[in-house]
């Protein structure tokens, strides 16, 4: 028993070793890409897409369910993208609520016969709503059964589109106006066929809205937001960013991301059972590009251009992040002939092989970690000193990797009014380790377990409080 513990031990400091090397080594990626990015990306491009009659048109998809707290005002900002040539489909997935209803009252809705094409098999289609209201003829309306997952939703939106770019989006989303012509752009840049491109996304829970608009970003007021705050900035930022630089991103977050529709609907869309349609897309793209022997590409930007309703409680984060831990173990069983087969390259050999250690073991690594440290208090054999260095060593890594994707932030674009509310947000960076992601190892040790015990996961509702608007801040100042 003596050697296996010797063995742990040993296994416990090469794999945390390792992840330090591995992250700085994305960190100078990440650097490199957004230092490239600031130098060439030029204003007079985006003009160039606005007015040029070549500019590809972009289906805009955003799956619905149970939203009418945000749905009005969600669809107005959607509406509101500036890009010559755009539509926005919306799903309504089987919402129980008054989302349909809403929808139909304020967009002057009516059903429209349309011949729909089943190029992705999904859950039954209803119909078709258009707007009878000139203002509203980029708007299309889907309503559907409910298919339990976001994918099955996005796959009909999907079959819908029209145009050969489709940016899927949550429908709480709130989106930057310009986030079409910036997304495009890589695609229009590269000499090699770029099949997706995504994109920072932030929180939107305390921003200043205005008609679907984002007029003040601000750092979120509760804890819980804005520990997730500082989470994307550095998933973003300081990793994607740099997996973007070798071509070799994991995933497109199902947030914000642009496709190519034809790559995508030949690749057999998302996958309707998972519960990390977003990896799951991008893989099955990846390989169809590989398998038909094609150059690809997937790229990242740098530019925040989507703020989303982060969970506003304990309860959500966790229904939130058991669903995605789910996913993640989903992704392995699916795709497993990818791991390791040199036939799909960066795919096969880096982007799964890493997203296999250093994401789906390093909460179980954790877990195992610490009953290790208490099984060797209560023996008395914990080494208290060297105890005490390897915390140091850690917690210090931790602060500086989030110091570091802070910086960058800021480098990149100052969303913030004051260097006090920068301030707040780097403080969470002290508490992160100690609160919030003891709580993420949780989450996924237990997503984990509903996959493994084959424990049904269901989309599921996401209880909205809604963003900082006019409104409800005139309702405030009257109620005071």
């Amino acid at each position: 028993m003596e050697i296996v513990f010797i063995l742990f031990e040993y296994f416990v400091f090469f794999y945390a070793s390792l992840i330090v090397i591995f992250y700085m080594m994305l960190g100078f990626l990440s650097i490199k890409k957004i230092i490239s990015y600031k130098t060439y990306n030029s204003k007079k491009d985006e003009e160039f897409i606005l007015h040029s009659p070549l500019t590809p048109g972009i289906s805009v998809v955003a799956p619905a369910y149970n939203e009418e707290v945000s749905i009005i005002s969600n669809v107005h900002s959607l509406l509101s993208l500036i890009y010559p040539v755009f539509e926005v489909i919306i799903i309504n997935d089987g919402s129980k609520d008054k989302t349909l209803e809403l929808l139909i009252e304020e967009f002057e809705l009516i059903e429209t016969p349309y011949a729909y094409i089943e190029k992705i098999k999904t859950k039954p289609f209803k119909r078709i709503f258009k707007s009878t209201n000139p203002k509203y003829t980029a708007l299309v309306i889907v309503d559907k059964e409910n298919g339990g997952t976001k994918a099955d939703a996005s796959n009909a939106g999907v079959n819908v589109a029209q145009y050969p770019y489709f940016l899927c989006t949550d429908v709480d989303c709130i989106l930057n106006r310009e986030t079409l012509s910036k997304m495009i752009k890589p695609i229009l840049n590269s000499n090699t066929n770029v099949i997706a491109v995504g994109a920072a996304l932030r929180m939107s829970n305390s921003c200043d809205v205005d008609s679907g608009v984002i007029k003040q970003v601000k750092p979120p007021r509760a804890l819980i937001p804005r520990f997730q705050e500082v989470e994307y900035i550095r998933a973003y930022l300081f990793s994607k960013m740099g997996w973007s630089e070798i071509n070799c991103i994991p995933n497109i977050s199902g947030g914000l991301g642009l496709f190519n529709t034809d790559i995508a609907i030949k690749s057999g869309g998302y996958d309707s059972e998972s519960h990390a349609e977003d990896m799951d897309l991008l893989t099955k793209m990846t390989v169809f590009k590989i398998n038909n022997n094609q150059d690809y590409k997937v790229e990242y930007i740098p530019i925040s251009c989507c703020w989303t309703e982060g969970p506003p409680n304990l309860k959500i984060l966790m229904n939130q992040r058991v669903r995605w831990a789910t996913g993640l173990a989903q992704i392995f069983r699916v795709h497993k002939r990818v791991m390791l087969n040199k036939r799909y390259g960066r795919l096969g050999l880096v982007t799964f092989p890493f997203a296999w250690t250093f994401e789906f073991l390093a909460p179980i690594v954790e877990l195992l970690g610490v009953i290790y440290f208490i099984f060797l208090i209560i023996k008395g054999d914990v080494n208290w000193i060297m105890a005490k260095y390897i915390f140091f060593y850690s917690y210090t890594f931790s602060i500086m990797i989030g110091t570091m994707a802070i910086l960058l932030d800021n480098y990149v674009e100052k969303h913030y009014r004051t260097k006090y509310e920068v301030l707040k947000l780097w403080f969470i960076i002290l508490l992160e380790p100690f609160i919030y992601h003891p709580l993420l190892i949780f989450f996924s040790i237990k997503g984990y377990f509903n996959f493994f015990t084959s424990r049904k996961m269901e989309w599921g509702t996401m209880t909205r409080q809604g963003v900082n608007t006019k409104e409800q801040k005139s309702n405030t100042n009257l109620e005071s």
